[in-house]
């Protein structure tokens, strides 16, 4: 047998002992650790929270208009396409006028025709007031001959047949004068007729020429062509008859806004002026300011409706969300033009109340206990319920009632029961919602990378 070398045996016992003790104190570490629940815990802050209200919907033009011709026929000249810059006044097509030309032709005769019956009868009035003054002189002479015919008669020199003849003569003067007065009242109501004839054929030529001035349309505004529904050629139904053919729409693509639905419990919190934050899906991860400009009514879903409405149907209002120039002038800059079309998704976020400096804490802190009051209930309603929070105090937790306010994605305001330099518990879940209780033993579980942070250390 080989002599045993002292100095080996030394050094291998002492390297046993020392991972025999490695090993104990592992396991004495292991169970003094394994006291008290693992729980998460976070620094209360002041932080300035913005409660906002979410939504999505689409953009479209502040003032966008359909132009639908007025007449009826085929469009022979197009002067426009889709994307076009267009000035008010501007002829957008022509209609076909011949047909309204004839219209116009036909009125202006009818009108001539009612202007010279007019002149007739204007003409037989003045013959018959002329008429009238030769009967008036007549009669004047019949007189004076009939008086003296009476002188002569009471001296014997005429007949009793002659002054009766004299007197005849009178008397027929004075009924032809009755006749020429009532032809020239008859006259007269003629005349005004006429002129009320005159005056329609004045409004159907009128109305005529206006049709005609129709067929030429021209922009109502300033804007872009942003949608053409015609081409040369077709055929379009005037708006007089019916809705009429929409030709196309002019929008002015430098005002924009984003139409967004919102759910009835929410739509209550905003307010018109409330600042938003948009995104539009074409411009990734840029963000847009914004403005609330208005707010429906009426809900998006039930206009137009007769019938009622069922109670599981989801009851929408449209909230309408101005977009801020300034915040896409860069696009502008760029040579984008109008970096928004008509149509494009976006998503908003409006900020409906703000609170500045305010104590916070991560929304998972906060949970609810039963009130003492409520505590041997079989069945709690939400009134018998309080918010609480748990406080670190070193190894253990104090349960505190706190009054909570407004919040975001990630934290809440606490208006009373912290004073901010505290540290509470935030998870996880199951021990913050129904584990801790006042006096719990708890210790400091930390948060492990997830997968996605070790693959990119």
């Amino acid at each position: 047998m080989k002599k045993i070398n002292r100095k080996k045996l030394w050094l291998y016992g002492g390297l046993g002992l020392l991972a025999l003790a490695l090993i104990i104190f592992a396991i004495v570490k292991g169970k003094g650790s394994s006291k008290g629940i693992p729980v998460q815990m976070e620094e209360v802050k002041t932080r300035t929270i913005y409660e906002t209200i979410s939504g999505s919907g689409k953009i479209y033009p502040e003032t966008e208009v359909k132009i639908s011709s007025d007449v009826s026929g085929e469009i022979i000249e197009l002067f426009v396409q889709e994307g076009d810059s267009v000035k008010i006044g501007q002829i957008l097509a022509t209609i076909n006028p011949d047909t309204y030309v004839s219209y116009v032709e036909r009125a202006e005769a009818s009108l001539n025709n009612a202007k010279a019956q007019e002149s007739t009868i204007k003409a037989q009035i003045e013959s018959s007031k002329a008429q009238k003054e030769q009967i008036i002189a007549q009669i004047a002479n019949s007189k004076k001959m009939h008086e003296r015919n009476l002188v002569l008669h009471q001296k014997g020199v005429i007949s009793d047949a002659e002054l009766d003849q004299s007197e005849s003569n009178l008397k027929s003067l004075q009924a032809n004068l009755k006749a020429a007065e009532a032809n020239i009242r008859s006259s007269e109501q003629n005349a005004k007729a006429a002129a009320y004839t005159v005056k329609s054929f004045e409004a159907s030529l009128k109305e005529s020429k206006t049709n005609l001035g129709k067929t030429t349309i021209k922009a109502p505004m300033t804007g872009i062509v942003s949608s053409l529904s015609v081409e040369a050629g077709e055929r379009v139904v005037g708006t007089m008859q019916m809705s009429g053919t929409e030709l196309m729409r002019i929008a002015n693509l430098q005002s924009m806004e984003v139409r967004v639905d919102i759910s009835e419990n929410d739509v209550l919190k905003i307010s018109v002026g409330d600042s938003t934050e948009i995104e539009v899906d074409a411009y990734l991860d840029t963000k847009f300011a914004g403005v609330v400009t208005e707010i429906a009514n009426s809900a998006s879903n039930t206009k137009g409706l007769t019938s009622t409405v069922t109670t599981d149907q989801v009851t929408n209002f449209i909230v309408k969300v101005r977009i801020d120039p300034h915040s896409y002038s860069e696009l502008i800059q760029t040579g984008k033009g109008f970096p928004f079309r008509p149509g494009m998704s976006a998503n908003v976020d409006i900020f409906t109340e703000v609170e500045e400096n305010a104590i916070s804490i991560p929304i998972q802190a906060v949970t609810t206990r039963p009130k003492d009051d409520a505590q041997k209930k079989e069945k709690l309603d939400p009134s018998d319920l309080k918010e609480v929070v748990f406080v670190v105090k070193k190894d253990t937790v104090d349960m505190v009632d706190v009054t909570t306010g407004i919040q975001d994605d990630e934290f809440i305001h606490i208006k009373s029961g912290l004073k901010g330099n505290e540290k509470v518990v935030n998870g996880p879940y199951a021990a913050v919602s129904k584990e801790l209780k006042r006096g719990s033993q708890i210790r400091e579980k930390l948060n492990k990378p997830d997968k996605a942070e070790k693959e990119k250390d």
